[in-house]
């Protein structure tokens, strides 16, 4: 129980120091993150769109509400997992647009395992009336195995 208490800590920390880590869209988009509930698999944030994360028209850019997802959701396999894994498949429905200022609350939720690979959906869905704005479903898997360079075959190509 303790090791999963310093696993849940540390994947909490690591997503609120993207932020603060000066590569400018994960500072822009995160920035003013707040977690509100967490435990393994599950995290759960507020967030209020700054300025820094809107379009020209004054909503949440998509791109911002894309890379919160993502962010948001690596967070909650770290939880589960014990460390941030690479993604190999992610994709976001807008259902919504949000305007510049309004706080949403996003819930990212690990919905299986299984050998390598871990999914996770996460929910972004208005504070005020839990209207659904988007929806993101990624999968990450543990980095790519060494090859082993020796049991590579090389295929010559014949001369024609």
């Amino acid at each position: 129980m303790e090791g999963e208490d310093k696993t849940l800590q540390r994947a909490i920390r690591w997503l609120l120091q993207l932020a603060s880590t000066g590569k400018d869209l994960e500072n822009r988009t995160l920035t003013g993150l707040k977690v509100l509930e967490a435990q393994k698999g599950s995290v759960l944030c507020s967030y209020t769109v700054p300025i820094e994360a809107s379009d020209k028209d004054g909503y949440w850019h998509v791109g911002a509400i894309a890379t919160l997802a993502d962010d948001v959701g690596a967070a909650a396999i770290y939880s589960a997992a014990g460390h941030v894994k690479p993604s190999v498949d992610f994709s976001i429905s807008f259902y919504s647009q949000v305007q510049l200022h309004e706080e949403v609350e996003v819930e990212a939720k690990v919905v299986g395992v299984t050998g390598r690979l871990a999914s996770v959906m996460v929910e972004v869905r208005r504070k005020h009336n839990g209207e659904l704005v988007a929806l993101g479903k990624q999968w990450m898997t543990e980095a790519a195995p060494k090859i082993n360079k020796e049991k590579i075959h090389f295929i010559k190509k014949s001369k024609l």
